[in-house]
């Protein structure tokens, strides 16, 4: 049975407290939670976590659902923030949305879609997850950026990634858009690719924005 919106929220307070302070369990006063909270019965009867003196720590499947819900949060953090460019506290707000949305498999998708990242936008490690284990064993770069793709490869677009509106409007002008098949051309002095019939070229920095996601061969 899925956890309450609440219930995740408090894995992630605690695991983040625990991460925070190098120590197995944290305060409850500091996570924002009572013992009258009904989502806190929910994770107690669920044996996730357990409360010693005051101070409350997981369980062992505890530790592995909150493990789980904090990447689920701190990917989300990613995409809202990074490929959606919401910043902020609006940023902050919609991630912690997303992230219930995020459903086992689907935070394998979003986190190869942004290339397996190993940290949240404000520098907090994200757990790694079987995804980014059979990434590394394979050698998959997953997402990668234009510039990384050899002439002559040919790829999928994955999302734009740039705070310059006018540089949204023109990449999306050329039909840069996430889904459609890319080709480059051409990677020196200046980078020329095809999209549909097409053929475009712009310089290294704008190159550096748009992500890739490689063909299987």
């Amino acid at each position: 049975m899925k956890l309450s919106e609440r219930a995740e929220e408090i894995l992630e307070a605690m695991w983040t407290a625990i991460e925070e302070n190098g120590e197995g369990f944290a305060a409850m006063e500091r996570i924002g939670v009572a013992a009258d909270d009904p989502a806190f019965d929910e994770l107690t009867k669920r044996a996730f976590i357990e409360i010693k003196e005051g101070r409350i720590t997981f369980r062992p499947e505890g530790k592995k659902e909150g493990r789980s819900t904090i990447r689920r949060h701190r990917l989300a953090e990613r995409l809202i923030m990074d490929v959606l460019n919401i910043r902020g506290e609006s940023g902050d707000n919609k991630a912690c949305q997303f992230e219930h949305l995020l459903n086992e498999g689907v935070d394998a998708k979003v986190c190869t879609m942004l290339n397996h990242p190993d940290t949240c936008p404000h520098g907090k490690a994200i757990p790694s997850g079987d995804c980014c284990l059979e990434a590394r064993r394979s050698g998959d770069l997953g997402v990668v950026p234009l510039t990384e793709l050899k002439s002559g490869e040919e790829g999928r677009i994955a999302y734009i990634q740039t705070e310059d509106n006018k540089k949204m409007q023109k990449l999306v002008a050329m039909g840069v858009l996430p889904g459609n098949p890319i080709h480059l051309l051409q990677s020196s002095p200046s980078y020329i690719f095809r999209v549909g019939y097409s053929e475009f070229a712009v310089d290294a920095e704008m190159a550096r924005e748009i992500f890739i996601s490689r063909l299987q061969g």
